[in-house]
C-alpha cells in the first residue's frame, strides 16, 4: 500500500526540483536592459531606454482577467506564428498594463532585432511598436502575484513616490519574470514613469 506521505514528500520534492531547473532557465533569458539610476529605500529609479514591444489588448479592467488568452496569443506569435514561421526568443520581464476600459500584455522583443526586422504576426490582435524611454519608478516584491496583491503594491508605491516627490506619468505597469509553475525566488515589479532630472 502506498504511503500517502511519503508520495506527498516525493511530489513535493520533484516540484521544488522543476522549479529550481525552470529558475535557473528563467535567469538566462535575456532581460530588459536599463540602467539603474539610483535607489531611495526599498524603489529603485531607473532609465529605461526605448524596446520592441508585441502588444495584445482587451476589454476589461483587470492585470489578470486576460492574461491567459493574452499569453497564448503572445506565446503563438513567438513561437512561430508569424509570416516567415521564424521562431524568437522568450525574453524577460513580461508586462501587464491596465486603464479604465482595456488590459494589456506584452512581450519584451529580443535586442538584437530591429522593428523592420521582425516578422509580421499571423494573428492581427498581435501589435509591435516601441516602447516609451524615459525614468521610471521600480518597486519589486516576491512571491505569487493576485489582483490584490498588485493593487496593494500599487498603493504602496504611490506612497514611497509622494513622500519623494516625485511626481508620477501615465499608469501603474506590473511586470513578471516568472512562468506560473515557478515555487521558488519568483520575481514581481511594479513600475511607473516619473518626471525625473539627472
Amino acid at each position: 500500500m502506498i504511503n500517502i506521505k511519503k508520495l506527498t514528500l516525493i511530489l513535493v520534492a520533484i516540484l521544488f526540483a522543476y522549479s529550481a531547473i525552470t529558475y535557473a532557465v528563467n535567469r538566462k533569458v535575456e532581460r530588459q536592459n536599463y540602467r539603474l539610476v539610483k535607489s531611495v529605500n526599498d524603489i529603485d529609479i531607473r532609465f529605461y531606454p526605448k524596446a520592441i514591444m508585441a502588444t495584445v489588448t482587451s476589454i476589461g479592467y483587470s492585470y489578470m482577467g486576460n492574461s491567459n488568452s493574452h499569453f497564448r496569443t503572445l506565446a503563438g506569435y513567438i513561437f512561430g506564428g508569424n509570416k516567415s514561421s521564424q521562431k524568437i526568443a522568450m525574453t524577460a520581464p513580461v508586462y501587464m498594463e491596465r486603464d479604465s476600459t482595456k488590459n494589456r500584455m506584452s512581450f519584451v522583443m529580443p535586442s538584437q532585432y530591429d522593428l523592420n526586422k521582425l516578422p509580421r504576426p499571423n494573428d492581427s490582435l498581435v501589435n509591435l511598436h516601441y516602447s516609451q524611454e524615459g525614468y521610471f519608478a521600480v518597486l519589486e516584491f516576491g512571491g505569487f502575484a493576485n489582483e490584490n496583491k498588485i493593487d496593494n503594491k500599487i498603493n504602496e508605491l504611490k506612497d514611497a513616490l509622494a513622500t519623494l516627490g516625485y511626481k508620477t506619468i501615465g499608469d501603474n505597469i506590473y511586470l513578471g519574470y516568472n512562468a506560473p509553475w515557478d515555487v521558488i525566488d519568483r520575481e514581481n515589479e511594479i513600475i511607473v514613469q516619473i518626471s525625473y532630472l539627472e
